[in-house]
């Protein structure tokens, strides 16, 4: 389950466009940050995908991917054109393709490597699901099926794209827009494929042009209840709402951090649904998965600049500065779905997985301090955004640094704070994936 939210510059402090989003996916499905160069490439070359090689076209562009280890495409990315995209699991009445295909992770991908604007990326996309349809498990320990829709965004517009196998609608964004794992498009849109409304007639989801409602037809009502997507969507929606016209970076990380019930004694461990933007896995198939990446960017004309996490729970990692042109630092391996200390998704994981034990008494430790440290970056980005691509790359690489440091010293910390005692059914859940990542909790 994920949320993608978006602020046009009408809506933000220092007029940019301002993008966010959780990756949320199963507990050791290890998110990684890929950096690919642009590339130009001969008549009649193809790019194998999570499952198929389809046409390769004669160029694509530079790409900044935070994405499962073992999908060829992501969840969310941007290009050398301030292009962003963040797709998420959408559930529909319209049967899954359970062939190899084209998943909606690879369509974010090409999507970024083909399109130097946010219209240009929608058409890409709409095109290649004409051409291919979706299809593909999307799971990872666990097979998922699944449909898809997307923000899609740029310095000057920004674009809600929701899908159902071949079929889709399109709506551009007025100020401010958040999407979860539902379906929100009604019954107007600003684009659409052709025979979006023919085929629930037909299909007898409604009867007449004028009952339809895409959402209303659409949707899956089972698996769109138990993703809590309505109440999660209805959250984001109005953090931003409350801050539109001075929404900044930090209001963004902050809205991608956002517990419906925070308080003194907020837990992961309470509730059997996932009704928060930042999501934690639990017991239970409707808790099966947790934010494993998180990215927030900020776009304008001369530039974009991005801050992610490339670890999991973003309350308790660190956003770190990222150019594309600038490029990241050395993360080590790739990582996979076993613990590995030398990956940046697992370092974390110790921290995260220690302060899971006791929530509250463990991230009071460390978290102003993770905030001060964050505020620093932020900063300090700003100060340096006219200079050498250089001078950005050594500053990106110092941040990561310190963001290693200081979770080191935080896991010290945490583990001086007595772990409380956690329901039964929470316990055996970690257990579980606790084991199966060859990974012990602090």
């Amino acid at each position: 389950m994920c949320d993608t939210m978006v602020a046009l510059a009408n809506s933000t402090a220092d007029g940019s466009v301002l993008f966010a989003k959780n990756s949320d996916r199963e507990p050791n499905e290890a998110s990684m940050l890929v950096l690919e160069p642009a590339a130009d490439f001969k008549s009649g070359n193809r790019v194998k995908c999570t499952y198929i090689d389809i046409p390769q076209v004669e160029h694509i562009h530079r790409v900044l991917l935070s994405k499962p280890f073992w999908i060829w495409g992501a969840e969310m990315g941007a290009n050398e054109f301030g292009v962003v995209i963040g797709n998420e699991a959408v559930f529909s009445k319209e049967p899954y393709g359970k062939e190899p295909g084209l998943i909606g992770m690879d369509l974010l991908r090409l999507a970024l490597e083909r399109a130097d604007r946010a219209e240009k990326a929608l058409e890409v996309i709409t095109a290649l699901l004409a051409e291919y349809g979706q299809s593909g498990n999307c799971g990872f320990a666990h097979p998922l099926y699944y449909h898809n829709s997307f923000v899609i965004a740029d310095c000057q517009e920004a674009w809600v794209v929701e899908t159902a196998g071949k079929e889709w609608a399109a709506e551009k964004v007025r100020d401010i827009r958040s999407i979860s794992n539902g379906y929100t498009i009604g019954s107007s849109w600003d684009l659409a494929s052709p025979n979006l409304v023919e085929h629930a007639i037909q299909k007898g989801w409604c009867r007449n042009k004028t009952e339809f409602d895409l959402a209303g037809c659409y949707s899956d009502f089972i698996y769109t209840r138990f993703s809590d997507s309505k109440k999660r969507q209805q959250c984001s929606t109005t953090v931003l709402r409350g801050q539109t016209g001075k929404l900044t970076l930090a209001n963004m990380i902050n809205a991608l951090r956002y517990h419906a019930s925070e308080n003194d004694d907020y837990s992961p461990a309470k509730g059997l649904l996932g009704a928060d933007v930042c999501m934690h896995a639990g017991f239970g198939p409707a808790r099966g998965s947790q934010s494993a990446g998180s990215m927030v960017s900020r776009i304008t004309p001369e530039g974009a600049l991005h801050f992610l996490t490339g670890t999991s729970a973003p309350c308790t990692g660190i956003f770190k500065p990222v150019w594309l042109d600038a490029g990241l630092p050395d993360l080590g391996p790739a990582p996979t779905g076993i613990f590995d200390p030398q990956t940046l998704y697992w370092k974390h994981e110790q921290l995260h997985r220690a302060v899971l034990r006791n929530y509250s008494g463990r991230m009071a430790v460390y978290k102003n301090e993770r905030d001060a440290l964050e505020d620093t970056f932020i900063s300090k980005a700003d100060q340096i955004l006219d200079k050498s691509w250089q001078d950005r790359l050594s500053f990106t690489r110092s941040c990561f640094t310190k963001a290693d440091d200081a979770e080191i010293a935080w896991f010290e910390k945490v583990c001086n704070v007595p772990a409380s005692k956690l329901p039964w059914h929470y316990r055996q859940a970690w257990n579980g994936f606790n084991k199966s990542a060859k990974i012990s909790a602090a």
